[in-house]
């Protein structure tokens, strides 16, 4: 009784391993490799820092963003320009800047941070200085001790 139990089991594994061997994963594979994950835009991606007109917006709102954050006992001064700007591709985009912090107790602060940003309407350039059609993903650096 207790052999034909163990040989039920070993045998139900078995099937299981086949069965994610020979049909889920190929599936899987299937699905990874179509066009279902894919998005057709105009932006693309870039491994290299760049500066285009879209990093620079990117650059401006995410630096009004921070400031609103921030909020009014901390007084924040930008740099003219980001240090590096990424277009992930699709109108997102990762800015590493320098701020200046002045605190309320009047200690200057220089830090370095990153933003990441995305723009949300895609391809439809017209709203595209609005700050509403932009979303903050995030922001590190800047309250990070």
């Amino acid at each position: 009784m207790k052999k034909s139990r163990l040989l039920l089991f070993v045998a139900g594994i078995i099937i299981l391993l086949l069965t994610q061997y020979k049909v889920v994963m190929p599936t899987l594979y299937k699905v990874v490799s179509s066009d279902l994950f894919l998005v057709d835009s105009k932006d693309q991606s870039s491994q290299i820092a760049i500066s285009t007109p879209l990093t620079d917006l990117a650059f401006k709102h995410c630096n009004e963003f921070i400031k609103n954050d921030l909020g009014s006992d901390i007084k924040a001064s930008f740099a003219d320009k980001p240090i590096n700007a990424w277009s992930l591709g699709n109108y997102q985009y990762v800015i590493n800047a320098e701020i200046t912090l002045t605190g309320a107790d009047s200690v200057v602060s220089t830090k370095k941070y990153a933003c990441r940003i995305t723009y949300n309407n895609g391809d439809d350039q017209a709203g595209i200085n609005d700050i509403a059609n932009w979303s903050l993903i995030g922001v590190s650096g800047i309250k990070d001790n």
